[in-house]
């Protein structure tokens, strides 16, 4: 049994992982905010699900707090942190990007200096395959440069792999970066495409097809991300002692610092998704052909060769039993 803090533990990655966590008996403290960013009482939901659960305990603060997230690794003393919080999404970063500094950059500043100071064993924290930004070389892979980030919220990720990797260097915090792909199922966020066109659906309402519907996304199921993001945290992570400054791997170190892909390794087109949700739910999309937005990238595939020659794991679950998944769940809540 281990004591993990959990930030972001009322999000949708953070609940489904605390869920796991206490399932197999670790103890878990969760922090968060709660924020509106979209409706909390779907936060507060998952909350009250983790609130009956034996080796659970919620903390309500700001990562930007400094003093608050000190005295959070002071008082409780964690083996080690799984940090998921974050400003998310990319379209919102385009008019809010004040909300991303704070989080992102400064909130995670304050994460890896509770781990230096508290004698952590190994941070994993949330990236994202928004990090790959203007690359089109299919799949993303690790081994690939990310310095071309096309919104402020990709550039944060970027950033947060970046100060990992100094405090990984200069102070041998163990670090893990996780860079997911399109995230779904139950208890998910409803600003993301599956949400929100089941959602519409289901009202009669039209849906909003970005790029003319020429997208694709390599859309990952929530369970297995959790197992990722949890064999991830269990294995600390290693420098690579082979690790060549004159042919650097971007996807390692001679710090004990790592990043890998977390994806279905299958890329799916918007339009067979929306086909699919409209056989499910047994209803026709009124569908408003949009063109592409600022931020987006055209498609998504993630390489997961890494993570799966690291721990042993690849993401399998199809999208039609995940959809299926969500579908039942949607309907009940």
């Amino acid at each position: 049994m281990a004591k993990l803090l959990v930030t972001g533990a009322a999000g949708f990655i953070g609940y489904h992982t605390t869920e796991r966590l206490l399932a197999r008996g670790d103890e878990v403290v969760g922090f968060d905010n709660v924020n509106d960013y979209y409706d909390p009482t779907l936060k507060e939901a998952r909350l009250a699900r983790l609130g009956s659960r034996d080796g659970f305990r919620m903390v309500r603060g700001e990562l930007a707090d400094r003093e608050a997230v000190e005295r959070l690794f002071r008082e409780e003393r964690f083996d080690r942190v799984i940090h998921l919080a974050a400003q998310a999404g990319v379209r919102y970063s385009l008019t809010n990007p004040h909300a991303y500094i704070d989080s992102n950059l400064v909130g995670f500043l304050h994460i890896l200096g509770g781990c230096r100071h508290h004698g952590v064993q190994h941070l994993t924290y949330a990236s994202s395959s928004s990090v790959y930004g203007a690359n089109t070389a299919m799949p993303f892979s690790v081994r690939q440069n990310v310095d071309h980030p096309l919104s402020l919220y990709a550039a944060t990720k970027k950033a947060n792999e970046l100060m990992a990797h100094t405090y990984s260097h200069l102070y041998a915090l163990p670090t893990t970066g996780l860079r997911f792909f399109t995230v779904y199922g139950p208890w998910g966020r409803p600003d993301m495409a599956l949400f929100l066109f089941t959602k519409a659906i289901l009202e009669g309402r039209p849906i909003d097809v970005f790029n003319h519907g020429r997208m694709q996304r390599d859309f990952t199921y929530i369970d297995d991300i959790v197992e990722g993001v949890i064999r991830t945290s269990d294995h600390i992570a290693p420098p690579n002692p082979d690790w060549d400054s004159m042919r650097p791997d971007p996807g390692s170190s001679r710090a004990p610092w790592r990043v890998y892909n977390i994806g279905n390794n299958n890329p799916v087109e918007l339009m067979h998704l929306i086909g699919t949700l409209e056989q499910a739910l047994g209803r026709t999309a009124e569908k408003r052909m949009l063109p592409m937005q600022a931020g987006d990238v055209p498609a998504t595939h993630a390489d997961g060769q890494a993570l799966g020659d690291a721990l042993g794991f690849s993401p399998a679950t199809p999208l039609e039993t995940g959809r299926a998944n969500f579908v039942a769940w949607d309907r009940g809540y």
